[in-house]
């Protein structure tokens, strides 16, 4: 069991409340949850009814999966991710959204960073909905979230995925330096949320560079906890190389203007293209082979 509780909080990145008890048990808690569409179609009880021809509603088991995980998690809530692809609207995400955010009293609703996701993200807001905004890959996105989320109540979520652009060629890492360097300009109410996160290493350096939140999966968690809970030390130093030991390009920082409208930053980025791509195909799977 973890003694001293790190001041990034940490979040299960999973669909199956059996694992999240399970990461509780060792670590002592679980302040968190995030969840997906791929990471639901992965559920055991999802794929049992997949796999014994029974016909079901992916939506409904959504639901019953996420009622399960609220009250084993702590003040960090659970991240329910909207159904969108790339020709869904706002208006669309929004319903969702409002929906969603019903389900449990501990709900942040998952918005992509796209152009209709910000619509929706600045309209849940003002509307008391708590929110992440997911899939981002640059520190223009996250200025973006910042500005089309000034005024919310309640922290919002910014979620840069760390392990997608390791796997891009890029130093994941430091685009969460980056985004806590810029919002140190701003009012804090965006909190830096690091997502995909691949390794230990990962972990570490989201304590060493000031993440607000990490989310992990169990597997890592159970690697960390393995490892005798390690924490990084005074000059730690960041390992930049992935997972299969490709040297990471660094990201540089770029000085951006938080007051500026948020539809005036460049938030187009290949791999929030891709990222939909893919929960549209995970989602959609269980779906078809349901009906």
């Amino acid at each position: 069991m973890l003694v001293k509780r790190p001041e990034t909080k940490i979040l299960v990145d999973g669909g199956d409340p059996k694992d999240t008890l399970q990461i509780k048990g060792l670590l002592g808690f679980v302040d968190g949850q995030t969840t997906n569409p791929s990471l639901i179609a992965k559920n055991s009880e999802v794929q049992y009814l997949i796999a014994s021809g029974h016909r079901f509603s992916i939506q409904d088991e959504y639901k019953k999966i996420v009622q399960s995980i609220s009250p084993l998690v702590g003040d960090a809530g659970v991240s329910i991710e909207v159904f969108a692809d790339l020709g869904t609207d706002a208006e669309d995400m929004l319903a969702q959204g409002e929906e969603m955010f019903s389900w449990i009293p501990n709900a942040y609703v998952k918005y992509p960073c796209t152009h209709e996701g910000l619509r929706a993200a600045q309209v849940s807001v003002h509307k008391g909905i708590r929110v992440n905004v997911t899939l981002c890959f640059s520190q223009a996105q996250a200025a973006a979230v910042y500005a089309a989320t000034k005024g919310a109540k309640a922290p919002v979520y910014a979620s840069p995925f760390v392990g997608r652009l390791d796997d891009h060629g890029e130093d994941g890492m430091e685009l969460v330096r980056n985004i806590k360097r810029m919002y140190e300009r701003g009012d804090g109410h965006v909190h830096v949320l690091a997502a995909s996160i691949r390794s230990v290493n990962h972990l570490l350096s989201s304590f060493a560079f000031g993440a607000d939140l990490v989310t992990v999966p169990g597997k890592i968690l159970k690697e960390w906890s393995a490892e005798g809970f390690p924490m990084p030390e005074q000059g730690f130093s960041h390992k930049r190389i992935n997972t299969i030991g490709k040297r990471l390009s660094p990201i540089p920082y770029k000085e951006l203007d938080l007051n500026l409208p948020w539809e005036s930053f460049d938030i187009s980025h290949e791999l929030t293209t891709k990222g939909i791509q893919k929960f549209v195909a995970d989602y959609q799977s269980p779906l078809k082979r349901s009906a």
